[in-house]
């Protein structure tokens, strides 16, 4: 008889106690995607914890991928931040990894995106392009 009974406890092997332990690589994808749109919008996690009505902790457990991130969530985060919701799930079907955004670009993102539209944001946009492609094919 195959079954388990008292005397035979139900044992877990290390590495399934290790998958069910990490966070699943959706849950990780999108919280990259909420820090990232948090720190082009120039939103602190206390900000943006605040506008959602739950703890910065809670945000943090988010942006890691510890805590799943809800269908109401996220329609919430999008509507904040105004984004489409499938934003956060950008860049899922490619296989290779999404580029980080450091601290520095995320800074320049939410400086430029306080401009209004216009020729002159056009043209600041247009520069930091041509200088990147310049970077590219000269390095």
């Amino acid at each position: 008889m195959n079954c388990l009974t008292p005397a035979q406890p139900f044992m877990v092997g290390e590495s399934e106690i290790q998958r069910l332990q990490m966070p699943h690589p959706v849950d990780t994808h999108v919280g990259r995607k909420i820090r990232e749109v948090r720190q082009m919008r120039g939103l602190s996690q206390s900000d943006l914890a605040t506008r959602m009505s739950i703890s910065f902790q809670q945000l943090q457990k988010y942006e890691t991928g510890a805590n799943r991130v809800s269908a109401s969530r996220l329609f919430e985060l999008s509507q904040i931040c105004e984004v489409a919701v499938s934003y956060f799930f950008d860049g899922l079907g490619r296989r290779c990894k999404p580029t980080p955004v450091d601290d520095e670009t995320a800074r320049l993102a939410a400086t430029l995106a306080q401009l209004p539209r216009g020729p002159l944001k056009s043209a600041i946009t247009g520069l930091i392009t041509e200088v990147a492609n310049e970077g590219r094919s000269s390095g």
